[in-house]
């Protein structure tokens, strides 16, 4: 499985690494032009409610024509995206163009790759492979933070500059190292009516909104965390480049040693529920910050319990669902980009009115989503429980 992972993951890593460049100056660039916070989460908003459009298209064009070729046009979509953000440093309304263009390249990555993992692995193997896909993403935010941070001292428009290389030099690595993971007669096999909202018909539709509610919990953090802990302790970019890799790492350690390891084939349902659970509690801890060591830790147990919710919801759909791995892996893909519409806007909203508010909205949601697993897990247990009745 790691054999036919190896080049995936290698795209999976750099294209986070560039994703997490602009993590600390992206705050930075809206405040240069004089923006409030709002255009922040106005911003990030933009960028998902056009991959939320754009997202099951590519999922779709993807199970008819290939994984590669796909991935390979997004990375060079994403590498336009940051070049065009960097150039506008002091212009507004470019950097909303930036986000357009990035949100609307930004399926064709995301979406593909995991559609990419679910092709290669079996069944048993789902949730190693998505957990392995996962401690990718979270190396990618290890490293790409703290460079991003320290970049940062040349100029707030240096680490955008960076990402557009890395994923220009991303893109041609693909175009020459990736084999293509969807053979020619697996193609064209889409649902008759491939709505993406075919998928709710089900008891799946419960994971996609636990996965909307994970994402949501990510997304209103990224849109106030610098803000909140500039306020509080007065950090730097540098420092939240750090916060964020120190982060990463935990996380990919228990995606690394803990989900691929014990999180097998039947006990997703489970860390999903202490996922949510932890990752609530973690977001109610961000807002007693009192130093860069206290912000850290509390900023860590939420990041890295709300990894565990992801690969495990997703190695649950992927294996449950009647669709293309690719429309799936777009619904998904949706359903991430909705919540990174609501959450950025939401939190900068109300960042506006108390900086702690948006905590506390997102850790009660976090909470609540624990409801929507029982939900699936008990509409599992029905059939069984018929067909044993029936016996």
């Amino acid at each position: 499985m790691i054999r036919k992972l190896t080049v995936i993951l290698v795209v999976l890593v750099t294209v986070f690494i560039g994703f997490g460049l602009i993590i600390p100056v992206l705050p930075l660039m809206v405040s240069h032009v004089g923006a409030r916070p709002y255009n922040l989460g106005l911003m990030l908003a933009v960028y998902s409610a056009v991959a939320f459009v754009l997202s099951p298209l590519w999922g779709r064009i993807s199970d008819r024509i290939g994984r590669k070729p796909v991935l390979v046009i997004g990375l060079v979509g994403y590498a336009v995206s940051f070049l065009v953000f960097g150039l506008a440093a002091h212009i507004l309304w470019l950097m909303y163009i930036a986000r357009i263009i990035g949100g609307g390249f930004s399926g064709a990555v995301t979406a593909t790759a995991m559609a990419y993992v679910a092709d290669v692995t079996t069944p048993e193997e789902r949730t190693k492979g998505m957990a392995f896909a996962g401690v990718s993403i979270g190396l990618g935010f290890i490293l790409g933070p703290a460079v991003g941070g320290i970049l940062s001292v040349y100029g707030a428009a240096v680490p955008f500059f960076a990402a557009a290389g890395l994923a220009l030099a991303n893109a041609i690595w693909a175009a020459t190292s990736l084999r293509e993971s969807l053979m020619p007669q697996g193609r064209g096999a889409v649902v008759k009516r491939p709505s993406r909202w075919t998928a709710f018909a089900g008891p799946l539709r419960y994971l996609y909104l636990v996965d909307f509610v994970a994402q949501f919990s990510i997304a209103a953090l990224e849109g106030c965390f610098q803000y909140f802990e500039m306020a509080r302790i007065n950090a730097t970019a540098q420092e939240i480049g750090w916060m964020f890799a120190i982060s990463g790492v935990v996380g990919a350690l228990v995606q690394g040693g803990i989900v691929q390891r014990y999180v097998t084939h039947g006990r997703e349902v489970p860390a999903m529920y202490i996922g949510l659970f932890v990752s609530g509690v973690g977001l109610w801890l961000i807002t007693l910050s009192s130093n860069f060591a206290t912000a850290t830790l509390f900023m860590t147990i939420f990041g890295a319990s709300n990894t565990v919710i992801k690969p495990t919801l997703t190695s649950v759909i992927t294996k449950r669902t009647t669709l293309g791995q690719g429309l799936t892996n777009g619904l998904l893909s949706s359903m991430d980009s909705l919540a990174r519409v609501v959450g950025p806007l939401t939190a900068t909203l109300l960042f506006e009115v108390h900086m702690s508010l948006p905590f506390f909205v997102a850790a009660a949601v976090a909470l609540l989503a624990m409801v929507l697993v029982y939900a699936y897990a008990r509409s599992q247990q029905e059939p069984e429980r018929i067909l044993t009745d029936t016996v």
